[in-house]
């Protein structure tokens, strides 16, 4: 008998493999198990139960005969609705497909002529909910017209569960680290140019996986690159054992046999995306023997962070310095909020030279740590220059001692001791300052998310970083010496760049539009002999970003600019900056013969900002036929800090009445058809539409939320940034107030800034979309409000993503999310 399956099976079994399905909308009473087509049998019927045992094979194939006329949708789609559905979902997967870059090295050809490239790519991979990350190779060289080449390799490589990758200082040796995803050894790669040249296993007795996190992220070789310091979870702690007999003494690591483990004492994290990580700390290995040492002497309530070797002094032990953040009085949320108090430290690490000339490490018993940067609040991202003569370093002041989550950054400078004594009095000079309010055209202030690895030009003085600069976000030029900013990426455009990397004293970046996908730029000073500042930007050919021809034309018919909106009464504003003109991003058709239906989109926080960039899913809720509104409203980053300052303590009436105006500005121009507009925002973005569909309910024919803050009163008590509902309801006095257990007063103060208290009024159709998992905007305030709506009979849909945190980014869900939200929209715009 032949073992074989039929053709018919395997088809069957690979549309199983490649498909997946997505989250059903919450029904009050429905499971997708009651709608099932096939018949059932009933227990109470005439005809005897043998009658069906012995016609089971006839009723069966009477059964299969009717499947194909009988057709099943999934819960929340009707057949309307699920033609709709099917249309986005295939215009929605293309714009998904387009790559993004993440990071980019740069590195010095062997024949000493042009140099290589590696760019680190993602891509989301729908069937494995997962990113897929590859690696993408390029040969540049300049050519005599004054052009540049860059010769790509003809498939990038992926970089299947690699966590992290870190080049060396000297370029020749990479470092590639693979977390584990359960209680395996973290594994080190060690690769040179044709080969792997070591690899070590560090089981978790000596530490969890490393942080690769972006924040307490930290990884450094020491300068003969025998050495990397970097950030990984402390090891798990003992835990009590109990067995037949009892509680055993002598807690033990290890599992054993006919016992089990206590929970022992809870730990606090650090919230939002970090659920399940213990403590970051420091850590070194030694390459040559694979030894890992823990570095002693940090106070166990001090997070370490950001890593970095210092430069090597001549007989003189070398210094390690890092970030530290401390856990007194509590470890409250620290994603995306920069109000974390936080200082540069400094470790001296004992070493001494090996035969081979190398550096080793001495016994690491109880070391002295010095806090270099005692008399401010917040110094984070350390960058020794390249003569190791200072180090740089950002500072979140404004937050810190404000109490806002994120503010106008400020840059420093402290000088380095060549003589290797360190004191904790040093004097920290500023570079660039908080701005408070700049005039029009003039830098509106440092809003720095990142420094790159290696940010200097050969002058050993100039960096080059990003920041927000109002609307757009562009490239900087800073001389840490005398203070000199400039804008040297174009300013004509409306665009947005990023820096990528260094060539030399060459940039490579990417600008894009939210009409534009990203575009590689290379960009070079026009003159370096004569000192002028002025820079040539050329485009680069590229395949990272090629997309369909579909979106493409799209696109095409698309057009955006940036517009002013003044403020509708200036005399409440307290400072110059407040009462200075916001923006909005316009995106629409080109063809306007009638004005398409608008979509209102709102970023959250409320201190951030929506920046002119290539966005796929706006992009692809722009090709569906919709304008887009982007409101900065006041209290968005890249103003200045007193227009960022004026909106704390004036949440649900400032932000509300600015996005108002925005709407009724585009309305008297005659770009918008003030019968269909709908609204987008999530967080506190989230927490506007939900306030804007109460406090204007006949402004809006449908509204869509992401895990929205609806009601403060409530949040509170489960957030995990409960020092934000203080802030941002009461202003400067709420940092002040703060309490972990709030008052009546407090709490009637809460709810009267929140959107549930205009609950009554809602008409809008609203979609909710929520992860179970956030612990920034816990979905049962999102599942209140939801609930509260259906109750008073507004049309309401909920999708809930069972394992998806605050930003609801898995690429399944993200897919998910954005097709509901075109879909709903396009049901009540028609």
């Amino acid at each position: 008998m032949s073992r074989t399956l039929p053709l018919a099976s395997f088809t069957s079994i690979s549309n199983k493999i490649s498909t997946w399905s997505g989250t059903v909308a919450a029904s009050p009473r429905f499971s997708p198990l009651f709608f099932s087509s096939q018949p059932r049998l009933s227990l109470f019927c005439s005809t005897p139960i043998s009658h069906y045992v012995k016609n089971l094979p006839a009723i069966l194939a009477m059964d299969s005969s009717k499947a194909g006329t009988v057709k099943e949708l999934p819960v929340g789609l009707d057949e309307a609705t699920e033609e709709e559905y099917a249309s986005q979902s295939k215009l929605l997967q293309e714009f998904t497909n387009i790559s993004s870059i993440d990071k980019a090295w740069v590195f010095k050809s062997e024949s000493g002529i042009g140099s290589q490239a590696m760019f680190l790519i993602s891509q989301p991979n729908l069937l494995a909910n997962k990113k897929r990350r590859f690696m993408l190779s390029t040969s540049i060289s300049k050519e005599s017209n004054n052009n540049v080449n860059f010769q790509w390799a003809p498939f990038p490589v992926e970089m299947t569960g690699v966590s992290i990758t870190v080049p060396s200082p000297s370029g020749s040796k990479l470092l590639v680290i693979r977390n584990p995803e359960n209680e395996s050894p973290t594994q080190f790669e060690i690769w040179s140019s044709s080969r792997l040249e070591k690899e070590f296993r560090i089981p978790q007795s000596t530490h969890g996986s490393v942080y690769a996190d972006g924040w307490f992220e930290g990884i450094s070789w020491n300068s003969d690159e025998s050495l990397i310091a970097y950030v990984a979870e402390e090891p798990s702690p003992c835990k009590p054992s109990f067995d037949c007999q009892g509680y055993k003494q002598g807690a033990a690591k290890d599992k054993e046999c006919m016992s089990w483990k206590g929970q022992g004492d809870w730990e606090e994290e650090w919230g939002e995306c970090y659920a399940g990580k213990r403590q970051p700390a420091l850590f070194v290995i030694n390459l040559n023997s694979g030894k890992v040492h823990a570095v002693k002497g940090i106070a166990k309530s001090l997070s370490v962070g950001q890593v970095v070797w210092a430069p090597p002094v001549e007989s003189i032990d070398q210094y390690l310095v890092f970030v530290g953040w401390s856990a007194d009085p509590r470890k409250l949320g620290i994603k995306y909020c920069y109000n974390r108090p936080c200082a540069l430290y400094a470790v001296k690490v004992p070493l001494y030279k090996s035969e081979a000339a190398e550096s080793d490490l001495k016994s690491m018993e109880e070391l002295t740590v010095v806090n270099l940067t005692q008399s401010i609040s917040s110094a984070f991202f350390p960058q020794f220059s390249p003569d190791g003569k200072f180090i740089v370093f950002l500072s979140a002041k404004a937050s810190v001692d404000s109490g806002v989550h994120s503010a106008t950054d400020s840059l420093h400078r402290i000088d380095w001791p060549t003589d290797g004594k360190l004191c904790s009095s040093t004097k920290i000079i500023d570079v660039i300052p908080v701005v408070n309010c700049a005039e029009d055209g003039q830098f509106q202030g440092l809003y720095c998310s990142s420094f790159l690895s290696k940010p200097w030009l050969s002058d050993g003085c100039t960096m080059i970083l990003s920041s927000y600069w109002r609307s757009c976000q562009v490239i900087l030029s800073v001389n840490v010496l005398s203070g000199e900013v400039l804008r040297i990426s174009t300013a004509d455009s409306g665009f947005s760049w990023n820096v990528l990397t260094l060539d030399g004293d060459n940039i490579i970046a990417v600008c894009s539009s939210p009409i534009d996908v990203p575009q590689i730029k290379y960009g070079c000073l026009v003159d370096k002999a004569t000192n002028t500042t002025a820079w040539h930007w050329l485009n680069v050919s590229s395949p990272i970003f090629k997309c369909s021809e579909k979106v493409t034309s799209l696109l095409s018919h698309l057009q955006f600019g940036i517009t002013q909106i003044p403020v509708k009464d200036v005399s409440d504003c307290l400072t110059k900056g407040a009462a200075k003109s916001f923006e909005a991003i316009f995106v629409s058709s080109k063809v306007n013969n009638a004005p398409d239906p608008l979509i209102v989109v709102l970023h959250g926080g409320p201190h951030s900002v929506s920046l002119s960039s290539f966005s796929k899913s706006l992009a692809f809720l722009s090709s569906l036929g919709f304008s887009l509104l982007i409101v900065n409203y006041r209290g968005s980053l890249g103003f200045g800090e007193e227009a960022l300052q004026s909106l704390p303590g004036k949440i649900g009436s400032q932000d509300v009445n600015d996005v108002l105006t925005a709407i009724d500005h585009v309305i008297e121009k005659g770009l918008v058809n003030p019968s269909k507009i709908t609204v987008l925002g999530g967080s506190h973005g989230g927490f506007l539409t939900t306030h804007l569909i109460g406090q204007a309910p006949d402004k809006f024919v449908a509204a869509a939320a992401r895990n929205p803050v609806c009601n403060l009163s409530s949040m509170v008590a489960t957030t995990d940034i409960p020092d934000w509902c203080y802030v941002e309801s009461y202003g400067s006095k709420g940092k002040t107030i703060f309490t972990e257990a709030p008052s009546a007063e407090h709490l009637t103060h809460f709810y009267s800034k929140s959107p549930i208290l205009h609950i009554s009024k809602v008409k809008a159709p609203t979609i909710f979309l929520l992860g179970a998992q956030d612990l920034r905007v816990p979905v049962s305030g999102g599942l209140q409000y939801a609930r509260a709506l259906k109750e008073r009979g507004v049309e309401t849909k909920i999708i809930l993503f069972p394992n998806d945190i605050h930003a609801i980014e898995r690429p399944q869900s993200d897919f998910e999310s954005f097709l509901n939200i075109g879909v709903w929209f396009k049901k009540y715009c028609k």
